[in-house]
């Protein structure tokens, strides 16, 4: 099982470890595209510094982040598992799970990022801004940048078991499965059951559990069909949409009273 995760917007500090080493972060075929956002992005902040602040659409009271931009390459690293936070990542608690869920969190979860294509929980990453939405002056809009790269790796790291994607539109725009992998492929939604409408945060911290539960119960559905039975086991109320045709993947509704 493969599961796409969005980024947070909000990253934990970098701490004082060893810097980044492109090359030793996972799916080694994004190196070169990986190090093309970063050299842009580093010299962009390490410039103008209004000008960095326009482009990566930061109010004022975030204006440090242009700086943290700049010092990429020399900042300090950490798992990409600590820097991300937020309400999914605060939901889905990895420092928290046992030795076995960590351990099936590092071979299944994957973050898409604007800067780094898609990371591993444990590749090692400094704290950054750039979000995938943005566009950079030379590369332009990261989204499209990434989307011929992760078609060349993904679907190898996909192997041939189920995709879980709980991404966020602008993340999903940089790559999307294809052919016979699309079906084995589900996308979810969290409803808010009374109103059947998505919000923000149900279905962050609803995501950030389904994984969680998953992880913690080492279930390893082989498709979405066994998801959906998997996580109305796990006590989630779940509604299935089935392809209608080839090439489409299954469109899974949560549908949630509250969170607690």
């Amino acid at each position: 099982m493969l599961v796409l995760l969005p980024p947070s917007e909000g990253k934990a500090d970098s701490g004082r470890g060893a810097p980044l080493r492109l090359e030793s972060l996972s799916l080694p075929g994004l190196t070169r595209a990986r190090e093309a956002v970063l050299g842009e992005l580093v010299e962009l902040c390490a410039g103008d510094e209004e000008k960095a602040r326009e482009v990566l659409g930061l109010s004022e009271g975030l204006r440090g982040e242009v700086a943290k931009n700049a010092a990429l390459r020399t900042a300090g690293a950490r798992p990409a598992g600590e820097i991300y936070t937020g309400v999914l990542y605060d939901a889905l608690g990895l420092a928290s799970l046992d030795a076995a869920a960590k351990r099936r969190a590092a071979r299944s979860l994957l973050v898409f990022s604007g800067l780094w294509g898609a990371v591993r929980v444990t590749d090692r990453i400094p704290s950054y801004r750039c979000s995938m939405g943005i566009r950079l002056p030379g590369l332009g809009a990261p989204a499209r940048h990434w989307r011929a790269p992760l078609a060349e790796v993904l679907p190898e790291a996909a192997g041939d078991g189920l995709v879980l994607d709980l991404r966020s539109a602008a993340y999903a725009a940089a790559w999307k499965p294809k052919g016979e992998l699309a079906g084995r492929t589900a996308t979810v939604r969290v409803l808010h059951a009374p109103t059947r409408k998505v919000v923000s945060h149900f279905n962050k911290a609803t995501k950030g559990r389904i994984v969680r539960s998953l992880l913690s119960d080492g279930v390893t559905p082989r498709d979405p069909a066994e998801l959906v039975e998997a996580l109305r086991e796990l006590g989630y109320e779940v509604e299935a949409q089935a392809p209608d045709r080839a090439g489409k993947a299954w469109g899974l509704d949560v549908l949630v009273e509250e969170i607690h």
